[in-house]
């Protein structure tokens, strides 16, 4: 496949696992977010599957984005998931089938900065799109993108799908209402959404270089020294994005056969590991000595999180494909072409 001029390692084609069947061809889908690291991964998937897909973003035909090639094969809006009526005439008018809800403020960051912005894009966002998907007679699944951090702070890890959703600062508070909204949505009106809840997602089209993943390769490239914003004994799970795709479509193919409305999904590689442990990764599959400086500037940040997938390999059949470090390496050719053009 071609990402916006740049050709992606093998590594995609045949991996994900919905390519063998055509389940997708001519499904209507609506992608919230699309424009997003995860959505531009998942609409290229969905439309080399022959689906019609509408993609809803606040910034649409962006400069950096693996999606320049695609453009012209699926219908674009631009607008808000905060803009209800927007999102009642998108569904109804294009009798929409399948909608995925990834639109969301998705930095700890931004939402500790902006609160009253998150809580309205992640929380008010959600119920909207719920609540037109409820009006409307043509949706048969909604799979609705919340967090590992929408479980907070625990002392019982890993996370599993019956945790309590517990998170206390902004960002976490976001996704817990969120998740919770959807769970209301299918026990009171039966509508047939569920969850996602999934560990660091890495891999090849992340243009945000605030995470740690992209940050660490672009320091690399341009001989920088990498500044990591925690102490880096943070300890995550870093999950490769192409078994997250696999992962959706997954539960999308299932939903009805499966029964999985009202249910939540954890995908994650299993392998949990401190941001230090990470770094020294990249350095070395890169060849290089590490070159970094501990800021330790983190704040309202869980310290270690990371999460059971047993539930999405024993009902899904869902697996990941990538290991840590198979993973990494693909991303590491990917952002060495991406980065020779700038």
């Amino acid at each position: 496949m071609n990402y916006g001029g740049i050709k992606r390692r093998p590594g995609r084609s045949g991996e994900i696992d919905s390519m063998k069947n055509s389940y997708w061809k001519d499904k209507r889908v609506l992608i919230t977010g699309y424009e997003g690291f995860l959505g531009s991964n998942l609409t290229k998937a969905l439309l080399g599957f022959k689906a019609r897909v509408w993609g809803l973003d606040i910034e649409t035909r962006r400069h950096d984005t693996i999606l320049k090639d695609d453009f012209g094969k699926m219908k674009i809006i631009r607008g808000s998931v905060e803009d209800y009526n927007l999102l009642l005439r998108i569904i109804k008018t294009n009798k929409i089938e399948i909608i995925f809800h990834l639109a969301a403020t998705s930095l700890v960051g931004e939402a500790l900065k902006k609160p009253f912005q998150s809580f309205s894009t992640n929380i008010r966002g959600t119920w909207n799109i719920l609540e037109a998907a409820r009006n409307s007679k043509s949706v048969k699944t909604i799979i609705v993108a919340s967090s590992d951090k929408a479980y907070g702070i625990q002392k019982k890890l890993p996370y599993r799908e019956n945790s309590p959703l517990i998170g206390v600062h902004p960002y976490d508070v976001s996704k817990s209402c969120a998740d919770l909204i959807a769970y209301t949505y299918f026990h009171t009106y039966g509508l047939p959404v569920s969850v996602t809840r999934c560990g660091n997602i890495f891999g090849p089209g992340d243009f945000n270089f605030s995470r740690i993943v992209p940050d660490a390769i672009r320091s690399i490239v341009f001989n920088k020294k990498l500044l990591i914003r925690s102490d880096g004994k943070f300890i995550r799970d870093y999950i490769y994005v192409d078994d997250i795709v696999s992962g959706y479509l997954k539960i999308a193919e299932s939903m009805k056969k499966k029964k999985l409305a009202g249910e939540a999904f954890n995908f994650s590689n299993e392998f949990p590991i401190s941001v230090l442990q990470l770094v020294k990764m990249i350095y070395k599959a890169c060849g290089r000595s590490p070159n970094y400086r501990i800021l330790n500037q983190a704040r309202y940040e869980i310290k270690e999180q990371y999460l059971c997938a047993g539930k999405a390999r024993r009902i899904l059949g869902w697996e990941p494909k990538y290991s840590l470090d198979k993973g990494l390496k693909l991303t590491l050719d990917w952002y060495k072409e991406y980065l020779k053009t700038k």
